[in-house]
């Protein structure tokens, strides 16, 4: 019996992503298009991530909780989530799949 290990990568990272959530938004921060950058480098995991506005008081809270969820992965060392603002978030950034949960074409 052989035992497969899965290497982080950063698909592994944005799947996760997918359980976090804009409490304001019922769609999760990668299909609203929050997540700018992801980077792995073996344990490190560095996130880039926006806000829907940059005043937006839910976003510290927001960060902690994309940190919390990518540092529960295996092989995960140490997750650095950057709030960045340039280029400022559109309703444009929302996927397909955001657009049809909130119910726009």
């Amino acid at each position: 019996m052989t035992s497969e290990t899965t290497v982080l990568n950063k698909d592994i990272v944005m799947e996760a992503l997918r359980d976090v959530y804009d409490p304001e938004i019922p769609i999760n921060v990668v299909d609203l298009g929050l997540i700018y950058d992801c980077a792995v480098d073996e344990g490190n995991v560095d996130i880039k991530m926006t806000l829907t506005f940059a005043g937006c008081g839910m976003g510290p809270y927001i960060a902690q909780q994309a940190e919390w969820r990518v540092a529960e992965l295996d092989g995960v060392d140490d997750v650095n989530v950057e709030l960045v603002y340039d280029p400022p978030w559109t309703p444009d950034m929302i996927s397909e799949e955001g657009r049809s949960e909130l119910g726009i074409d």
